[in-house]
């Protein structure tokens, strides 16, 4: 008790940042100029698909709320990775690491849930075009983005709560550029079977359940744009998907591999650097891979 008395106490160190002062700086640099342009990038996405009339349909809705969420899930790790940099020190409370905790994997799991919906999205619109604006009414879209949001928190509060109240040993020294849940674990002085369970159904749920739809809806989008017969028409129906197959492949990859493959003392600089990429630089990508593969969105920022 004691000893879980003195880790609450005193919080954790992050060990993901570099030793060497002159790489500190470089590296502030390097994620503040990617911070800006998530900031940026991800805002102006959101600015004109609210502005502009012809980007009020329901792809362009989901899409508005990712670039949102997008915001939301950089700033909460990257403003205290600045931090660590410009200071040298990778300090965090144990309330802070909880709330980063929650926090992030509450946002991740939206977001894998919001992938789905936009699947969903496009699937109707290129399978059933005659019943689209019937089938992905306004309301039906609302419906979806709320219920994300009260899928995930309840079941995130449940998980962060169940990792916090572990006891921890001695070291404080999380492996890691933020809080998260395999590298807390391993500090645990107590058995997690537990928690990895719940993790796993976690994955599960909200990872591996939204990308097996993906998958069926894109099996069915390839099926019904072969059957379109002019080339133009296969281009012009292809390019509506192009952008959001970028993003997924761009998210999942790299999540993928660092939640569900076996963890070692080995791999966890790997495991890092991956986790930096799906939560900071797929961010940063995708309001470009919208913009440059999506005809309207272009037109939209000329006006």
């Amino acid at each position: 008790k004691g000893l879980e008395n003195h880790t609450i106490g005193s919080g954790f160190i992050l060990l993901g940042f570099p030793d060497h002062s002159s790489l500190q700086g470089l590296s502030f640099t390097v994620f503040l100029v990617i911070y800006l342009m998530v900031l940026t990038g991800n805002s102006v996405i959101a600015l004109i698909t609210v502005v502009d009339s012809n980007l009020h349909s329901p792809m362009y809705f989901f899409l508005r709320n990712l670039s949102i969420l997008e915001i939301c899930y950089t700033s909460v790790t990257l403003p205290k990775m600045l931090m660590g940099f410009l200071l040298a020190d990778g300090r965090i409370s144990f309330l802070g690491c909880a709330a980063q905790l929650y926090f992030l994997v509450s946002l991740g799991s939206i977001e894998c849930l919001l992938l789905a919906a936009m699947a969903y999205d496009r699937c109707i619109a290129i399978c059933d075009p005659l019943h689209y604006t019937f089938i992905m009414s306004r309301g039906l879209c609302i419906r979806l983005v709320v219920g994300l949001w009260v899928a995930v928190v309840p079941v995130q509060v449940g998980q962060t709560y169940q990792v916090f109240t572990l006891p921890f040993c001695a070291s404080r020294d999380l492996h890691h550029f933020f809080c998260d849940v395999p590298p807390l674990l391993e500090l645990a002085c107590a058995d997690t079977f537990w928690n990895q369970v719940m993790l796993y159904t976690i994955i599960l749920v909200f990872a591996i359940l939204p990308f097996s739809l993906i998958v069926i809806s894109y099996i069915k989008i390839i099926r019904a744009i072969l059957k379109i017969p002019s080339v133009l028409g296969r281009h012009k129906a292809f390019s509506t998907c192009s952008s959001h197959l970028g993003a997924v492949t761009l998210f999942y990859g790299s999540a993928t591999v660092v939640y569900l493959k076996q963890r070692s003392r080995d791999s966890g600089d790997t495991d890092k650097y991956l986790a930096l990429f799906y939560t900071i630089v797929t961010p940063m990508f995708n309001p470009v891979v919208y913009s440059l593969r999506n005809t309207e969105v272009r037109i939209a920022l000329k006006r």
